[in-house]
């Protein structure tokens, strides 16, 4: 899926030392290249630190006359041949094949890490199946890749299905077995919300490890580029039920008198066109998302925390909102809904599509978790983001190191200990309004599971705390077992007050709410927004 962001990068005036640095950075490109020594991000590291002393060139190049009038469907008839598939002579635990570059030229540079050394996968014209587009390739030079991406016996021991792919900007996505692809994950996500546009980092360069151990992961090292940061990556990648991308790497921002509003680390990227919460009318399936809520987890330090769950939506306009703290324990865009009859779609398969679970490995210090949602027209565009912003920015020149790990998750995911939401409904209420409110009276009903509310006895005492912004109250709470499940359900009325200033008639209405017994928090908080 296309997302709907966009960017034009800028291209800075240069003077004769900043092309001396340029060149010295090219150089050593090259030089790390030739060396046969292990590859690791401290190489990667030195190119980016080098990079972020210069200003921003980009890197992307002019596109042949013939690929850059080429259309969406010719461009899907360049196929990779199989035959040359990287590491499948080889018969090893991961294969690799590329992208070819298409009509907007955003190229990368591969390389091959071996024992022998580092070297250069060039473009090769021989490695794809043109089909029947009449192309001229031998004129056409070394124009890089496309993107990467790589293979593995995922499902089975006898076929190597995908695994991960790494296209276009910083964007990458992994699949665990039985999964279909759904929402991505990104380097970095620079100015995403706000007045400022937004810009998207580059992965110009791959290093791919060939894998020399059964079992052992898959590791590529990335470089990545922009107007106002570069950076090095090492992905190690861990197929399974549920396969792990571990990330490492170093952000160093440039000097620049365009300071960065938001870094967003660890970014994933999904959809939401309509759920239980917001259905459609005239299409005959229930709900079309790839996830269906942001899960964040806080670390008190002291070995609890608080678990939150937001239901995602499809605004009518762009609604951006956060979540402060001072130690994240992870958060991630989920899709808790399993089930194919809540979808009824057999070639989209959403109940396929993974969950993106993302855990700290060393902190991330203070900061915020934050969500941006707009509308999206139809379930082919994201509208969907969500990562983690440092309180603290770094200094230009000074290293930023990250270690965390997404997990891609299927029917078995990450839940909160106690319980969590198994789905919210929103309607009308119909009861009379008060005096001082506004419009109509919305109703939610909310079902909760898990072992908290598994283990109580039949004639126990739950209550929903539920809480609302200043400018809403809430009329009525109830928490009850359903009697045709036996899980417990939450109904809520919430009404909107007048406001005293007309201009904040249309502010959103927050909500938050939990199931309690005698004290004992038996869930996670259901955190909702009413925006209309």
């Amino acid at each position: 899926m296309q997302a709907f962001f966009s960017h034009a990068p800028c291209r800075p005036q240069r003077t004769s030392s900043v092309r001396f640095a340029a060149l010295v950075v090219a150089v050593a490109l090259s030089l790390f290249a030739a060396q046969a020594h292990a590859w690791s991000l401290d190489d990667v590291g030195a190119l980016a630190s080098q990079r972020a002393a210069i200003p921003f060139k980009s890197a992307q190049q002019a596109v042949p006359p013939e690929l850059a009038q080429m259309d969406y469907d010719d461009y899907r008839d360049i196929r990779f041949k199989p035959d040359s598939t990287l590491w499948r002579a080889d018969k090893l635990a991961y294969e690799a094949n590329f992208f070819h570059v298409g009509r907007h030229g955003d190229a990368v540079r591969v390389n091959e890490i071996t024992p022998a050394g580092v070297k250069r996968l060039p473009y090769d014209a021989a490695r794809f199946n043109f089909s029947k587009n009449k192309l001229s390739p031998k004129n056409w030079g070394d124009i890089g890749y496309g993107g990467v991406r790589f293979f593995s016996n995922l499902n089975s021991p006898t076929y190597k299905d995908e695994l991960i792919v790494f296209s276009g900007a910083s964007y990458f996505r992994a699949l665990g077995a039985g999964q279909r692809y759904g929402l991505s994950a990104r380097g970095l996500a620079v100015d995403t919300a706000g007045p400022a546009k937004e810009e998207f980092p580059r992965f110009t360069d791959y290093w791919l490890e060939k894998p020399a151990v059964e079992g052992g992961p898959l590791t590529i090292y990335a470089l990545m580029d922009s107007e106002r940061m570069t950076g090095a990556y090492r992905f190690d990648v861990k197929p399974g039920e549920q396969t792990v991308t571990e990330v490492h790497a170093r952000i160093y921002m440039r000097a620049t008198d365009k300071p960065v509003t938001t870094l967003g680390i660890a970014p994933l990227t999904s959809m939401f066109f309509f759920g239980e919460n917001q259905p459609r009318p005239g299409d005959f399936r229930p709900e079309v998302h790839d996830s269906d809520g942001l899960m964040v987890a806080t670390d008190d330090g002291k070995g609890g925390g608080e678990w939150l769950w937001r239901p995602l939506q499809n605004p009518a306009k762009p609604l951006v909102t956060s979540f402060a703290m001072q130690r994240l324990k992870g958060f991630g865009l989920m899709q808790r809904d399993r089930n194919f009859h809540s979808f009824e779609d057999t070639e989209a398969r959403y109940e396929l599509r993974p969950s993106a679970w993302v855990t700290p490995l060393n902190g991330f210090g203070a900061g915020r978790v934050e969500l941006l949602q707009f509308a999206t027209p139809d379930e082919t565009h994201d509208n969907v983001a969500a990562y983690w912003v440092p309180e603290k920015m770094p200094a230009p020149g000074e290293p930023l190191e990250l270690a965390y790990q997404i997990a891609w998750q299927g029917k078995n995911q990450q839940l909160p200990p106690n319980g969590w939401v198994t789905q919210s409904r929103r309607g009308i209420g119909y009861h009379k309004l008060g005096a001082d409110a506004l419009g109509q009276q919305v109703q939610f009903v909310v079902d909760f599971a898990g072992p908290a509310l598994d283990a109580l006895l039949d004639d126990a005492k739950v209550e929903a705390v539920t809480t609302a912004s200043a400018n809403a109250r809430v009329v009525e709470s109830l928490a009850y077992r359903n009697p045709a499940t036996g899980a417990w359900r939450m109904t809520l009325r919430v009404e909107r007050l007048k406001p005293t200033d007309p201009a904040q008639a249309n502010q959103p209405i927050e909500l938050r709410a939990f199931l309690q017994n005698n004290n004992h928090t038996l869930s996670e908080t259901w955190t909702n927004l009413i925006t209309n």
